[in-house]
């Protein structure tokens, strides 16, 4: 039924909640899993001074590093458990467009992703990227709490 699971980290407890219920439910199906890891980018705020701008690309390279970290222990964790695994980390303000672009793109049969990952103020101001994403895909979601 499914083939190819998407599976959204940001290395958080409830996301590995999720990674490890996709990947049990991918050995017993046969699918194949691919992780997401969407990094954020530098704050802008068009008030700030030229020097920011070191900061930004240190900032970006962080959150690109620490996806890369969390995509590699999804994949580690499905391969030890004998389910295929292909990783995509991405750096982008709108988590959620780009969890529905994998999906499409990578052509996942369904989404597997925790309740929530931001908290406090900023998810209020901001939304839940899993509410924005059963919002914006025709896809199943499981959502793990």
């Amino acid at each position: 039924m499914f083939k190819t699971i998407l599976v959204p980290t940001d290395g958080s407890p409830l996301a590995d909640k999720a990674v490890e219920t996709a990947i049990v439910f991918a050995r017993e199906t046969g699918a194949k899993l691919v992780a997401i890891s969407v990094a954020e980018p530098y704050p802008f705020s068009p008030l700030s001074e030229r020097a920011m701008l070191d900061d930004a690309s240190v900032f970006e390279t962080g959150t690109r590093d620490a996806a890369k970290i969390y995509v590699k222990k999804v994949a580690d964790t499905a391969r030890a458990a004998g389910v295929d695994c292909e990783t995509v980390v991405a750096l982008s303000g709108s988590p959620y467009r780009e969890i529905v672009d994998a999906a499409e793109n990578m052509k996942c049969d369904a989404i597997f992703m925790a309740s929530h990952g931001r908290q406090g103020l900023t998810r209020l101001f901001v939304g839940s990227e899993t509410q924005k994403v059963l919002a914006h895909t025709e896809l199943p979601v499981l959502v793990v709490r």
